[in-house]
């Protein structure tokens, strides 16, 4: 069936060398039936669409034959005007999609065509409320978002000046714990050369505090 189905598709062309194996052979199956189920689709279609054209063939004729017995009116002898009246009306029936030309489908057919628009201009004055809304709340949420980044613009300023005071407040310490440190170091040494000279433990600055107190 297979087979078949190639040599179908390719006509006089040779079919296209392919491994032949289960798993190539199943693929090609279900091609088989998909193409098959599709061409009976078409087909199918084709003949609701020839048997819709016979239909509308056939009311096409009655209607002319009735205007011909009744009216003595075919078509091809009316006027310009009326050619042009006929057209138009043919036409707003499609478009209005009536069963067929008479007031009172025209009339149902304009009545549902109005109930939409009412239902859909209804439709668009809630999306358009709902969208201005929406604006409303954009905007609010634009205007915090720009007020958020000034105050992040202030505060990133504010830290840049604390983050300086506090480098020169680093500095400094670090100026006045070397210096300190610097001081303790010639005192000592001050102390080391006066013992070294005789002089009396008594007479030192924190003996005489000692003994004041």
């Amino acid at each position: 069936q297979v087979t078949l189905w190639l040599r179908k598709i390719f006509g006089d062309q040779p079919i296209p060398e392919h491994e032949v194996n289960p798993r190539t052979v199943d693929t090609l199956y279900e091609l088989v039936e998909y193409n098959e189920a599709r061409d009976r689709d078409v087909s199918l279609l084709i003949e609701d669409l020839k048997q819709a054209a016979a239909e509308y063939e056939a009311e096409a004729n009655y209607l002319e034959g009735i205007l011909g017995e009744s009216l003595g009116l075919s078509p091809c002898s009316l006027s310009s005007e009326g050619t042009s009246n006929l057209n138009v009306l043919v036409n707003s029936a499609m478009i209005l999609e009536t069963k067929d030309t008479s007031l009172a489908s025209f009339f149902a057919a304009i009545n549902d065509m109005t109930s939409e628009l009412y239902a859909t201009e209804s439709k668009n004055k809630e999306m358009e409320l709902e969208l201005s809304n929406l604006r409303k709340k954009i905007t609010a949420a634009l205007m915090l978002e720009k007020q958020l980044e000034e105050d992040l613009k202030e505060t990133e300023e504010c830290l840049e000046v604390e983050e300086a005071k506090a480098d020169s407040q680093s500095q400094n310490l670090k100026f006045l714990e070397d210096k300190s440190e610097d001081l303790k170091i010639r005192i000592k040494v001050a102390e080391e050369q006066l013992v070294a000279t005789g002089l009396d433990q008594s007479l030192t600055h924190s003996s005489l505090m000692s003994l004041s107190e």
